[in-house]
């Protein structure tokens, strides 16, 4: 097996500056500028790196979920300051904030939005049982 010494996770972007304003500004998130890119250093101190690409194509899946104690209050917080959820119909229907209630296979409650290069990013709440341990 190999050995590490840490692990990061990260995705791109299209403009920089315009994701360093939302994640310092509109998130609120603790943002460290590199020649490189831009540093999110997240709680328990976990990093996630975005880096620019001129070519960007906004990923397909989430690329960032956070885990809160309340999403009501979380998802009226993001939309007061300008963030837009996501809506679906179906099996991920949302009610009219862009809240999806668990159905049992996944966390109770989830909502999605995008940055401003399009990836999705996710805020969500589960009291219950720890449903990531089983993907661990």
């Amino acid at each position: 097996m190999f050995s590490f010494e840490k692990t990061f996770s990260s995705f791109s972007v299209d403009n920089l500056p315009k994701a360093l304003d939302f994640y310092r500004k509109t998130l609120n998130l603790d943002v460290k500028e590199t020649p490189e890119g831009l540093a999110l250093t997240l709680s328990g101190g976990n990093v996630v790196f975005i880096y620019p690409k001129p070519n960007h194509t906004p990923a397909t899946f989430t690329v960032l979920n956070f885990q809160v104690k309340d999403i009501e209050a979380t998802v009226d917080e993001l939309t007061a300051v300008g963030v837009k959820f996501e809506h679906y119909e179906g099996e991920l229907q949302t009610d009219k904030k862009g809240i999806a209630h668990g159905n049992g296979r996944g966390p109770e409650a989830i909502a999605w939005f995008r940055d401003p290069a399009g990836n999705f990013i996710s805020v969500l709440e589960d009291h219950g049982k720890n449903w990531r341990s089983e993907m661990l």
